[in-house]
C-alpha cells in the first residue's frame, strides 16, 4: 500500500482503481489486501467504511497485524480491481466524527469537562465526559456553543508530525497507546481544537451542518453526552413530526398539547382497566356460585379470552363454597389454550397425577403440586378426550 491510503489522502474520493496484492481467508472470511484503498478500517470509535471491490459488497474492514484487511462477500483473485465507497455511509460517519471533535473541544474550553470515552452509533451518538452530572441549563449551554463553532465553518485540516515534534504541539489528547513509535496523525479544527486521531473528517465545521444534544445518562462516575449531527438530525427531526402528525390526529389536539390529551387518556384508560377488574371480580364470584351448585364432584367450564388469573379466581371462588368438589377450567387466550385443574380440601382427586394426564392428552406444558395444576396446550381440540379422562376417574 502506498504511504498514506487514499481514504486518508482525500476522504471525498469516492472511486478507486487499485489491484488485489494478496488474498487470504480468515475462519472461513475471504479476505484482500489491496494496494491502495478508500475504505478507513474500524478503529478509534469510528465503524469502518464499506462499499464494492469489483462489485462485490465490503462486509467489513479491519486492521490486522499492520495490514488493512477487506472482508468480502466473494473471495476475488489477484490483480486490477474497482473501488466504489458507500458515500452516504462515509459522509455520515465524517458529520457524526467531527461533532464528537467539535463537542469535546468545546466541553472542555467552556465548562472544563474532559472526555474519557467516544461511540458513534448507528443511529446516535454519544461521549462520556468527566461531570457527575450536568443541568438542563449548562447542556443548552454546550450546545449553543457548538452550535456557533459551525456557524463559523472552522476549517479542518489533518497532518502528520514525529514524535519528537508531537511534544511541542498543543495537543488535546488523552494519550498515545503505550509503546507507540513512530509518526503520529494530528487533526485540527482551527481556532479550536488540534488532537491525535486517524478517522476521516470533514473539510470545515460548517459541514456539520446541524447538531442536537438529546440526553445524558450517568455512568461510570461521569456522564454519557447522547448527540446527532448532520443529515440524523434533519431525519430524526423528520421523524418526529411524522409521529407528532399522527399523534395530532389520534388525540385531537395540537403539538403543545399532545402529552396533556395523552396523559387524559392513559388516565381514562386507568379507570377502565380498574373498573373492569372490578367487574371480572364480580362476574367470578357469580360464576363459581353458579358452578359450586352444580351436582356431581367434578366441576368442568369452557371461556373465551380470559387468563389463567380468572380462572385461578373462580376456582378458588368454587371450592371455598364445596370443598369436596374438584374443578377442571380452560380458556382460548391468544390462540392458545390454557387450562386449570384443582380440588378442594375434601376431594380425593389426585391432581398432580391427574395433572399430568391432561399434558399428555393435550399436548401441553404444565406443572403443580398439591390441590392445583396448571399449564398450555396450542390448542383445546383434544378437550373433549382429557374431560372423558377425569369423568373416569372414581372422585
Amino acid at each position: 500500500m502506498t504511504a498514506l491510503p487514499a481514504y486518508e489522502r482525500d476522504p471525498y474520493l469516492t472511486s478507486l482503481e487499485t489491484a488485489i496484492l494478496r488474498r487470504g481467508d480468515d475462519q472461513g472470511r475471504a479476505f484482500a489486501i489491496l494496494e491502495d484503498t478508500l475504505f478507513y478500517p474500524e478503529g478509534g470509535g469510528q465503524p469502518c467504511d464499506l462499499g464494492t471491490v469489483n462489485g462485490v459488497p465490503v462486509l467489513e474492514v479491519q486492521k490486522r497485524t499492520g495490514e488493512i484487511r477487506h472482508y468480502l462477500g466473494t473471495a476475488l483473485p489477484e490483480g486490477p480491481v474497482s473501488l466504489r465507497l458507500d458515500w452516504e455511509r462515509r459522509f455520515d460517519h465524517m458529520q457524526q466524527h467531527t461533532g464528537q471533535h467539535l463537542l469535546t473541544a468545546v466541553a472542555q474550553d467552556q465548562l472544563n469537562w474532559a472526555t474519557t470515552a467516544f461511540h458513534l452509533g448507528s443511529l446516535i451518538c454519544d461521549i462520556e465526559v468527566d461531570a457527575p452530572a450536568i443541568s438542563p441549563a449548562d447542556l443548552l449551554r454546550l450546545e449553543e456553543a457548538v452550535a456557533a463553532e459551525i456557524r463559523a465553518q472552522r476549517e479542518i485540516s489533518a497532518r502528520w508530525v514525529s514524535l519528537d515534534a508531537y511534544g511541542q504541539e498543543p495537543v488535546r489528547s488523552r494519550g498515545l497507546p503505550e509503546g507507540h513509535s513512530g509518526d503520529i496523525r494530528l487533526v485540527q479544527i482551527a481556532g479550536v481544537d488540534l488532537n491525535t486521531c486517524g478517522g476521516t473528517h470533514l473539510r470545515h465545521t460548517g459541514e456539520i451542518e446541524a447538531f442536537k444534544l438529546l440526553g445524558t445518562e450517568a455512568i461510570r462516575g461521569g456522564t454519557r453526552l447522547f448527540y446527532v449531527a448532520g443529515r440524523r438530525a434533519r431525519q430524526r427531526l423528520g421523524a418526529h413530526e411524522q409521529r407528532n402528525a399522527a399523534l395530532r390526529v389520534l388525540l385531537g389536539a395540537p403539538d403543545e398539547e399532545l402529552v396533556a390529551a395523552l396523559q387524559i387518556k392513559l388516565d381514562q384508560l386507568l379507570a377502565l382497566e380498574r373498573r373492569s377488574r372490578k367487574l371480572e371480580e364480580e362476574l367470578a364470584e357469580f360464576q363459581a356460585s353458579a358452578l359450586a351448585a352444580r351436582p356431581g364432584s367434578l366441576v368442568e367450564a369452557h371461556f373465551e379470552g380470559r387468563d389463567m388469573a380468572f380462572l385461578q379466581k373462580l376456582a378458588r371462588g368454587i371450592l371455598l363454597l364445596d370443598p369436596a368438589k374438584a374443578v377442571f377450567l380452560t380458556s382460548e387466550l391468544g390462540g392458545q389454550g390454557i387450562f386449570l385443574l384443582g380440588a378442594g380440601e375434601g376431594s380425593s382427586l389426585d391432581v398432580p397425577a391427574s395433572g399430568k394426564g391432561l399434558v399428555s392428552i393435550l399436548g401441553a406444558k404444565g406443572g403443580g403440586s398439591g390441590k392445583s395444576f396448571q399449564g398450555k396446550a396450542p390448542s383445546l381440540a383434544a378437550r373433549p378426550e382429557a374431560l372423558a379422562a377425569l369423568l373416569a376417574i372414581s372422585l
